[in-house]
């Protein structure tokens, strides 16, 4: 549904500004946990040249582990929109850039002496600069992001059919200029911009999910056992096809998070989710550091533990790093600073649902 051009979530929805929608953190940690998992998982593989039973759970996620993102990032951007360009640039650019910024640098702290040994250090000066050209690591997502708010809001009087074609069709043309910038806004924007534009749809979905549960659960064996078999088949990557299980994907862990919220289980997911950005920013740093010990000291043989233990140390070690953060005052790991909002805070929108 749009209200001029624009589409219109419901009053609902409209309340997430100022407080938070239980399935979306649900779901958001989902997502947050896949990601982790899914660099762990390799990362643990590639060491120790095995592969364990963690990797079909990563395979069977590939399919959706970022359109889901994406798409709930998304979400409440009907909400934000309109709002002045100073204003939006604000929450939604500098916002990601200002992390962006400081977590690459930290990053480049910790792997500069790897990087020096086997090129020299001007190398890795120039490898630093080049990091904002070319996103860096893990960090790719929050250098895309603010490119999406920035490409939504200046086609917003295009019709959304023509947007969202364009987006679908750049998706299924798989590009790979070898670029990261230019081949994952290919491959994500059209699920940022369904979430943009269908998003009274997907609460719609979750609505009738929590009034439905078992219904719903019969939806979502259906849903796994098809992209399980297009994964087995190696089907799952083909134009059309992938397109098509990242959406399905993405409405699946909207209904996952509903019911996980509706019963109340699993709250630790919840939590990963209101934290995510933390979870996204510092991951990278408990995640090596346990897979390093964990594979010099060669207790545990089967990679697949070895594996789902990293991730656990990942999502909890970066965690741990916000609270030691917060303790030593350090808030500006985690939190943007005053001196790098270009509009008034107090604008600020307490939930922003792309972190």
């Amino acid at each position: 549904m749009t209200v001029n051009g624009t589409p219109a979530l419901t009053d609902r929805s409209l309340g997430s500004e100022s407080g938070r929608v239980d399935w979306v953190d649900y779901a958001k940690g989902i997502c947050i946990v896949m990601v982790v998992m899914m660099h762990s998982v390799l990362g643990v593989e590639k060491a120790a040249d095995q592969t364990g039973f963690m990797h079909y759970v990563v395979m069977f996620a590939k399919p959706f582990r970022m359109p889901d993102f994406f798409m709930i990032s998304g979400l409440f951007l009907p909400i934000v929109i309109g709002r002045d360009w100073r204003t939006y640039l604000d929450r939604k650019v500098m916002h990601f850039t200002y992390f962006y910024v400081l977590w690459v640098t930290i990053q480049f702290g910790f792997k500069a002496p790897s990087l020096a040994a086997e090129s020299g250090w001007g190398d890795v000066g120039l490898l630093y600069l080049e990091s904002f050209i070319e996103p860096f690591g893990t960090l790719w997502f929050i250098y895309l992001l603010p490119i999406f708010f920035v490409v939504t809001k200046l086609t917003r009087n295009v019709h959304p059919l023509v947007i969202w074609l364009i987006a679908a069709t750049l998706e299924t043309m798989h590009v790979a200029t070898g670029w990261t910038a230019i081949d994952e806004f290919c491959a994500r924007f059209v699920y940022f911009f369904t979430g943009y534009i269908m998003a009274d749809y997907v609460f719609a979905l979750s609505d009738r999910a929590r009034a439905r549960p078992l219904l719903a659960l019969l939806g979502l064996g259906f849903w796994a056992l098809v992209n399980a078999g297009l994964v087995a088949l190696e089907l799952s990557e083909w134009p059309i096809i992938s397109l098509a299980l990242g959406l399905a994907g993405a409405c699946a862990i909207v209904v996952i998070g509903t019911l996980l919220a509706r019963a109340h289980w699993l709250n630790v997911l919840r939590f990963c989710g209101e934290h995510s950005i933390v979870i996204y920013l510092a991951f990278f740093l408990p995640m090596a550091a346990a897979r390093t010990v964990l594979l010099h000291i060669d207790v545990i043989h089967d990679i697949g533990w070895v594996s789902l233990i990293v991730t656990a140390i990942g999502v909890a070690g970066s965690l741990l790093i916000w609270r030691l953060a917060l303790a030593a005052r350090a808030n500006f790991l985690f939190e943007r600073p005053d001196a790098f909002w270009i509009a008034p805070k107090k604008a600020a929108p307490k939930l922003q649902a792309a972190e």
